[in-house]
């Protein structure tokens, strides 16, 4: 799809355009829900920015690339089951890289032996930021698939994306001589 104009002035009295083409309101939990892995991908791509390890950067790259297939599942009521579905949803397969992912740099670090403060690094914080942002976004997507129907893989992906940046968080704070600090609860 070719973007030509960036402003159609459509949406200045409050309504967009959904992927299948249904208007709703911007303040309905479909636009919610893809609002907020919107500014999760943002974010990531700050974190970026910041983030020396090379290593990370294709891990976050291809993040970056399925919060933008999330972002249209969620975007993309589901057809009837009699209709062929328009877009590609987040499938088991992304979920399962995630997984492998937080494997593998869990595996590196201390175990918890508390809760830890978000921050560290300036990395590190970002990271722990983007963590809040797929918790929020997680929220919205439950209420979304309270009142309609979403892809399960969408709601589980979000889920195990939380997981991977805590750890991430983490590993970069490590990497960056960060120490974690822990939460007091007196």
């Amino acid at each position: 799809m070719r973007i030509t104009k960036v402003y159609t002035k459509t949406g200045d009295a409050g309504q967009t355009s959904l992927a299948n083409g249904d208007r709703v309101s911007k303040s309905s939990l479909r636009v919610s829900a893809y609002g907020d892995v919107d500014e999760l991908n943002s974010v990531l791509g700050l974190a970026r920015c910041r983030i020396s390890d090379a290593s990370l950067q294709p891990l976050l790259q291809q993040v970056q690339n399925d919060l933008f297939v999330l972002g249209a599942d969620l975007a993309t009521p589901h057809p009837d089951s009699s209709k062929p579905d328009p877009v590609r949803r987040i499938a088991a397969a992304e979920v399962e890289y995630l997984e492998k992912a937080i494997d593998r740099y869990n595996e590196i670090l201390p175990p918890l032996q508390e809760f830890i403060l978000p921050g560290g690094s300036e990395p590190g914080a970002l990271l722990h930021v983007a963590r809040a942002i797929a918790r929020r976004a997680e929220r919205t997507t439950v209420a979304l698939a309270q009142s309609e129907t979403i892809n399960p893989q969408a709601l589980i992906y979000i889920n195990r994306l939380s997981d991977l940046l805590f750890v991430l968080a983490r590993f970069v704070n490590r990497q960056d001589g960060s120490p974690e600090t822990s939460a007091q609860f007196h």
